[in-house]
């Protein structure tokens, strides 16, 4: 019941903050805001809103297998910040759009526009459904199972929360919403390391040694070039992940386009984008740290690295001799998991409900369609969680870049075509293209794997982008104004 009135209280400020921006709302606030976001909001908030319930689960658990590896792709992240920043944005703003993909229409055609709008809408929804999943299955397990209420009946519930406080407001509110949202998840963070360093006795400089001489603590590989934590297959994968889950990601853009001028989009997002590699830092150290408590408390690891910081919560509270310790630390997982889950959960669902609108039925100023629309995305999405959680059977984290892999590579083809050649594409081939390169990314996958013993790993997007822009080529011709 503590946690129950913590989410309450949590959800009420969230509301109070949607009341404040949803007042006079129009279609331009719910869609850009209006144009008037402070840079350094925005920036504050994507921090939270790019980094979702499964990195606070899973990034934990990643030094099991691959150690601090995982920040050599956050290194990578950064240097695809500042390609969007000064490469992309100045486009976007140029052109004046409200989705990003009417630029695909203007340069390419209104296939080209068409695919990539509907490769954005199964990408994002997707993604989406995996990334909320995790606050779904965690407040149930924590709070609603105990009290009889059947999952599907959990995730409606959370789904309609995101659709009450963004249905006026929509971007206007989130800008504003997350930056709320960020602040609760670096302080449950922040607690709970402190909670876990408490556990093993351990003053902060204690900590900070004890993490470094740790074995686990091992961030670069250079020597292995099979290997999937090879640095440079990591870096780069970082590269393109950032340019194709944010510089052609309708979701992470549409935040980017409300700030008031060019240049505080820039300064927002080259400040977010270094503020990466820190904030997963933060999460791989709470995983090393927590293997050390396991090995303290004489406990056999988690098979699952998703399981190591929910088994740890689960096991120190149950087992506190103080009630108002056990439910704190509890508090603060769940509020941790919620902040982390929610910020990328609705804007997911408003930058959804923008592409359907603007580019799909072409119909930016139907207010009633928008509602309307933004209700139905919803419960689609409820759909989709429902079925991941049936179909799921890998590492949270990884599900989501394989997804990434197969669906995003279509979109970084056609937006790599537009930009770094002049030609003309066939547009009447696009989808056709766009659906063939995924499945020729699996059956090289599998064909990698038979005859070398090697599987693709975050680089399969490269790849499926590769293959894309390659045919893209193959199928296109001079432009009519290079021809005359």
């Amino acid at each position: 019941m503590i946690v129950i009135a913590v989410v309450l209280i949590y959800f009420t400020l969230l509301f109070a903050f949607s009341r404040w921006t949803g007042r006079l709302a129009t279609n331009e606030t719910f869609y850009r805001a209006d144009r008037q976001s402070p840079w350094y909001m925005v920036a504050f908030g994507m921090v939270g809103a790019s980094i979702s319930g499964i990195t606070f689960v899973s990034v934990p658990g990643m030094v099991l297998t691959s150690q601090m590896n995982y920040l050599q792709t956050c290194m990578g992240f950064i240097l695809g910040y500042v390609v969007v920043a000064f490469f992309l944005l100045p486009l976007y703003y140029r052109l004046n759009l409200t989705s990003i993909y009417a630029y695909l229409g203007q340069r390419l055609g209104e296939r080209s526009h068409l695919t990539g709008s509907w490769f954005f809408l199964l990408s994002k929804m997707t993604g989406a459904a995996v990334r909320f999943y995790v606050v779904c299955i965690i407040l149930q397990c924590f709070v609603f199972e105990p009290l009889g209420m059947p999952f599907a009946l959990t995730t409606v519930l959370l789904v309609m929360l995101i659709w009450l406080y963004t249905r006026k407001g929509g971007i206007k509110t989130l800008v504003w919403t997350d930056s709320l949202q960020t602040l609760c998840l670096f302080a449950a963070l922040l607690l709970i390391i402190y909670k876990v360093s408490t556990d093993l006795n351990l003053s902060m400089g204690e900590t900070v040694a004890a993490v470094s001489h740790s074995e686990l603590s091992k961030v670069f590989v250079f020597d292995d070039w099979v290997s999937k934590q090879n640095f440079w297959k990591q870096f780069l994968s970082g590269v393109f992940i950032v340019l194709v889950m944010t510089g052609v990601d309708q979701d992470m853009m549409q935040k980017n386009l409300t700030c008031k001028t060019l240049r505080g989009a820039q300064k927002d997002m080259c400040t977010y984008g270094v503020a990466f590699l820190p904030a997963n830092l933060l999460f791989l150290s709470l995983g090393v740290l927590l293997t050390m408590w396991y090995q303290q408390q004489g406990m056999a690891l988690p098979e699952m690295g998703d399981d190591l910081l929910p088994t740890y919560i689960a096991t120190s509270a149950s087992s506190s001799h103080s009630a108002f310790h056990s439910s704190f630390l509890v508090i603060l997982f769940v509020l941790g998991i919620v902040a982390a889950s929610f910020s990328s959960a609705d804007s997911a669902l408003t930058s959804l409900t923008t592409i359907y609108c603007v580019d799909i039925k072409k119909q930016k100023d139907d207010e009633r369609l928008r509602k309307r629309t933004h209700l139905t995305v919803c419960a689609i999405f409820v759909c989709f969680i429902l079925l991941f959680k049936v179909v799921n059977s890998t590492s949270l984290i990884d599900a989501v870049y394989i997804i990434c892999g197969y669906t995003y590579g279509p979109l970084l083809g056609l937006f790599a075509f537009g930009l770094l050649t002049r030609r003309e594409v066939n547009d009447r081939a696009v989808p056709y293209i766009a659906l063939a390169s995924p499945v020729m990314c699996y059956l090289i996958d599998c064909a990698a794997g038979s005859l070398a013993g090697y599987h693709f790993g975050y680089e399969l997007l490269l790849l499926n982008g590769a293959l894309s822009f390659c045919a893209f080529r193959i199928m296109s011709r001079k432009s009519r104004s290079a021809l005359s």
